[in-house]
């Protein structure tokens, strides 16, 4: 089950946004929550605002409608930056000219997921293991190191 939250016409670059948001995904909504308070970007209390937006989604669905959901379980399974409309603006320059910039805004969604018991410990095998000894790669065996070349003598 997936659960989302989203901020439109937010005033800040996509670009500034994205750096936040690739801090926190992956991550157990918990640790997720605990990076954002710690972040020294500008946008990181909007984020914050949001992943705790998506965890109340959660618990809304869970008392509501009577579906099993652990908030603890919850990860940042997807958060996402994109373009939003684009204010143009005029700023005086030298000689009555005029120089045009544009003032970005953004759409933030983040979407929350649960992760199951067995897919952790999955999750926990394939990325705690190592290339067992027994199996050989590339026609190497994984448990004997690479022999040195010798150098030929003149």
């Amino acid at each position: 089950m997936e659960f989302r939250a989203e901020a439109k016409f937010i005033r800040v670059s996509p670009q500034k946004v994205r750096l936040v948001l690739d801090l926190i995904k992956g991550q157990r909504v918990e640790d997720a929550l605990n990076t954002l308070a710690f972040t020294k970007k500008g946008i990181a209390p909007t984020v914050h605002k949001l992943v705790r937006s998506a965890v109340q989604n959660a618990s809304h669905v869970s008392d509501e409608k009577g579906m099993d959901v652990d908030v603890d379980a919850l990860y940042v399974k997807n958060a996402i930056s994109n373009e939003g409309p684009r204010m143009k603006r005029i700023r005086p320059a030298p000689m009555g000219r005029a120089f045009r910039y544009q003032r970005r805004m953004t759409h933030i969604s983040v979407v929350l997921a649960e992760r199951n018991a067995d897919k952790k410990e999955a999750l926990a095998t394939t990325v705690g293991e190592e290339p067992k000894a027994g199996k050989a790669t590339k026609g190497k065996t994984a448990g004997k190191p690479a022999k040195k070349k010798s150098v030929a003598k003149k």
